[in-house]
This record gives structure tokens, sequence and C-alpha cells, in this order.
């Protein structure tokens, strides 16, 4: 199977890249490689892997229609947006021109092609409601970049396309992670001394979900005929950490004592969230790599990453 993947250099992007061509698909990576965050990161992991990374920004229309003319994939992984809740506050448009307006230029070219399937990224920040969470209708919108997420489904929902199923993350965490989440942040500042800003006194709970685990999901989507036209499935690892044991567990592994600066709930922020994940396990979906492994895992390609002993 051809398949693109929008957002390549990114985080989830690069892992799924990687996963296909070791499965033996055609990958077509894009990526517009901007500056949200350290392109550094970007360029590196681009480089690691085993495929090109087109520079290609979905926001502009010629690049896009240029990609899909040259290289029409069988189906797309749609996982190019700005992330990020609380940077999503402070600039709404950026997420509304790239997450809205990018997705409906992809969406017109998939159509334009006939691509017949398209996997894309959702986020656990569309729910609301009491936990653990469902595949209920989302909202209301509690910042910019879950209103954008919520504007995808919708937008995938009135598509052209065969067959959409979006994915709503909970907490992704893992080796290449983005610099701007909690477990990569953390690190970096507890390794140089500063300190960590811990919001509601640390009494929130996350279903932190490792990064192998999602891009199983992923693919079990993808190659799977099950999921009907337009389906909304929750992945997570399905079970809820204290912030504090996740903090503790990232002291053990490096080996030094976090300096914790208590902050009070940010209002972009969900105090808990819990995935109920029993949609996708009918599909054969089973996470296995718990929070404790998987920060172990992080903090050692961390270590390896910036050559810290």
């Amino acid at each position: 199977m051809k398949v693109m993947v929008t957002g390549a250099a990114g985080f989830i992007g690069y892992h799924v890249a990687k996963r296909l061509h070791s499965l033996g698909h055609e990958v077509i990576g894009i990526d517009s490689f901007n500056d949200y965050y350290d392109p550094g990161l970007k360029n590196d992991r681009a480089d690691d892997l085993p495929i090109d990374v087109i520079n290609c920004d979905l926001c502009n229309e010629w690049q896009l229609d240029t990609v899909f003319s040259q290289h029409t994939p069988d189906a797309v992984v749609h996982l190019a947006a700005y992330a990020g809740v609380r940077s999503s506050l402070e600039n709404p448009q950026l997420y509304i021109n790239n997450n809205i307006t990018g997705t409906q230029n992809l969406i017109h070219q998939c159509e334009r092609t006939k691509v017949k399937k398209v996997v894309y990224a959702s986020t656990s920040s569309v729910n609301t409601g009491p936990v653990p969470f469902k595949e209920d209708n989302p909202g209301p919108a509690k910042h910019p970049y879950a209103m954008t997420k919520i504007a995808n489904e919708s937008q995938f929902n009135y598509s052209r396309i065969p067959q959409t199923v979006g994915l709503r993350f909970f907490t992704v965490y893992g080796p290449w992670g983005r610099p701007d989440m909690a477990l990569f942040k953390f690190t970096d500042k507890i390794v140089k001394g500063e300190k960590i800003s811990v919001y509601n006194n640390g009494d929130m709970t996350r279903d932190f979900t490792y990064i192998d685990d999602i891009v199983n999901g992923i693919i079990i989507t993808l190659l799977s005929d099950k999921p009907g036209r337009n389906e909304i499935y929750n992945i997570g690892y399905g079970e809820q950490v204290q912030l504090m044991d996740f903090v503790r567990e990232i002291e053990k592994n490096l080996g030094r004592e976090a300096k914790i600066r208590h902050r009070p709930m940010h209002p972009a922020d969900n105090k808990d969230t819990w995935s109920d994940t029993s949609k996708l396990q009918a599909l054969g979906y089973k996470p296995t790599v718990q929070m404790r492994e998987g920060v172990a895992r992080f903090i050692e390609w961390y270590k390896n990453y910036y050559r810290i002993n």
C-alpha cells in the first residue's frame, strides 16, 4: 500500500512512517518543518527515517496539489497539526489556519485523487465529561486546540472520502517526543537544575500512552476493513496515573531530585483523563507498555540523544 504520512518529521509521524516502511509499505512523508519547537529535532527525526520527507505546508495549496499529483497515495495518515493546549490560547489563529484550513486542503486533495482511506489525529482534550472518556459527542472545547480537533472530526464526517477514522490520542510520550510535553519538559529542566511547574499542586491524573502502543493502534485502524465510513476511537493505555507518581519516576531514572514550583490549575487543562478503549480493543488493540517502563525508555533515549552520563 502507498501511504502518505503528514507530519512525518513530528513525534508520532516519525514513528508511524518508520513502522509502515518496516512492514513493506511505500511511504510518502510530508512535513512543513515549522518552528513551533526546535526544528533541529524534526530534522534529526527526518534524517533517521529510511525515507525522504518532502517539505510541504498543508496551508500551501499549490505545494500540496503538486505532492498529491506526483505521489498519489492509496491512504493517508494525517498527523500534521499545531499541538499544545496552553499555547493555543495565546495564538488561536495559528491553530485555526494550520489545523482547520490545512486539513480542509488535505481533504480536497484526497477527494480529487480518490484516496480510499484517511486515519487522522484527534485528541482526548475534546472530551470534558466524566472519566473514563467514551467516544461520545465532544465538547464544549476548553481551548482553541480542542476546537480545531472537534472541527477536524466534523470535516472528515462530511467529506467524500470513502473511509475515515479519527483517533483521540491520550498523552502520548516516548523517545523522540515533543519538547513542549510534560515528560520531555520535566526531564530537561531537572537535568538543568531548573524548577518544573506542577499545576493544581500535582492533583491531576493522566492516561499516559507509550508511542509504540499508539503506533500499533494507528496501524490496526489503517489496515483493518472493519471501521465504518467515519469512526472515532479512543487510543490510550486505559489507566490513570497520578502526576506526582510520574514526576517521581522521572527523578528515579535520572537519579536527580526535581525542584518543584506549584501552580494553580491552568484553564486549558482537564484535571483528569482516562480512556475507555473497548471500542478499539474490538479491532485487536492491546497496549503493553506501562508508565514505568515507558519513562525508563524515554530517559535512556534522552541521555543518548543529548550525550548525558
